[in-house]
């Protein structure tokens, strides 16, 4: 970091620096920092109870191991990870109302939140992708198969790493943002080195996921749409093509609500240095961003009726308490032809 960066040294009106002691009354009054506590307590509670269940039911039943699946683990595993390395330490930081790790762990903490958040991020839209392949089959006789949902998942990862990597390598930075409880990439400090990083940042890691994630869905309604048009005396056709459309519907509007805040807010502030933000309002998206950790999972996953069913059963130590017994059969695999329309739009297969 440099030195004279204004987000790492005490300012000249005496403010302590965010490694130094409390930040309140300076950056905000300290029941707004226990208030931010308490919202990290409840994110750190639910998401790690929520995405852990994902990943043990995923574990434990082998039907939930299916190619179109895995990119739904990874989601569980990188949300966790957000929550382990942010959300915790942001607890912690907010109920001591600074930074109390230091500056090292300061990097470390906005690189791993960083990382393991655009790995989620992209997450959603290489699941909206394998949805669009296996359903739309733009690629004809092409089949999904565990190789290709393994490098679905590591692509994740490696793309993610290639951009968070840089602030560590002089390329902008990672600081204390906002309430400076948590960090981030330095996106209010200005210059060109910061606001070249956030733009490209913006364009990879926001424009690209969201473009394929619209890409992939509207195809997906299209085909559907046909489908069931095709079968309108089929009041389970039409059911199965409503249902999709909400799933999609909330799909899109959860992912825009989490980091089109974060991602329009921080733009706009690395290209106008001359903006003044409040540093409760500058926290804000970051810390709404966090939330997308418990809202994930149930979209994604516990809307899945193949996965409540799987969940239920281990829960009540195998038996299912609507009686369906031990397990229930898998969902069939989604198919294009305009009689499977049902099977391959069913919830239990994730959109």
């Amino acid at each position: 970091m440099d030195p004279g960066d204004p987000g790492t040294e005490p300012p000249n009106n005496g403010t302590p620096g965010p490694f130094d002691g409390p930040q309140w009354p300076h950056q905000g009054p300290r029941a707004m920092y226990l208030a931010v506590a308490v919202l990290m307590g409840l994110v750190v509670a639910s998401a790690s109870v929520l995405n852990g269940l994902v990943i043990v039911v995923s574990v434990r039943h082998k039907k939930l191991r299916s190619p179109l699946n895995y990119i739904l683990v990874n989601l569980a595993v990188a949300n966790l990870m957000v929550t382990l390395c942010g959300s915790s330490v942001s607890l912690s930081n907010n109920i001591s109302g600074f930074f109390v790790f230091g500056k090292r762990l300061c990097e470390l903490e906005g690189f791993m939140v960083s990382l393991t958040g655009i790995v989620g991020l992209w997450s959603l839209a290489i699941l909206a992708l394998e949805r669009y392949l296996v359903v739309c089959r733009p690629l004809r006789d092409f089949r999904f198969q565990h190789r290709h949902a393994a490098s679905g998942c590591a692509f994740t990862w490696g793309w993610s790493l290639l951009w968070t990597t840089p602030p560590l390598l002089g390329w902008s930075s990672y600081v204390p943002e906002g309430l400076r409880t948590s960090c981030g990439p330095n996106w209010y400090t200005g210059g060109s080195n910061n606001s070249s990083y956030i733009l490209a940042l913006f364009v990879t890691c926001f424009v690209m996921p969201l473009s394929l994630i619209l890409f992939s869905y509207t195809n997906l309604l299209l085909t559907l749409r046909a489908a069931a048009a095709q079968q309108q005396e089929s009041d389970t056709t039409q059911q199965a093509e409503r249902e999709v459309t909400r799933m999609v519907v909330a799909m899109v509007v959860a992912f825009l609500t989490c980091w089109l805040p974060y991602t329009t807010f921080a733009l706009v502030v690395a290209t106008n240095k001359d903006i003044v933000i409040q540093p409760a309002l500058a926290s804000l998206p970051s810390y709404f961003s966090k939330t997308a950790t418990v809202y994930n999972p149930i979209i994604y996953v516990f809307m899945n009726k193949q996965f409540q069913s799987c969940l239920l059963g281990m829960l009540c130590c195998g038996y299912h308490p609507r009686g369906m017994g031990k397990t229930s059969p898998a969902a069939p695999s989604p198919q294009v032809a305009a009689e499977g329309l049902r099977n391959k739009v069913s919830p239990s297969h994730p959109v």
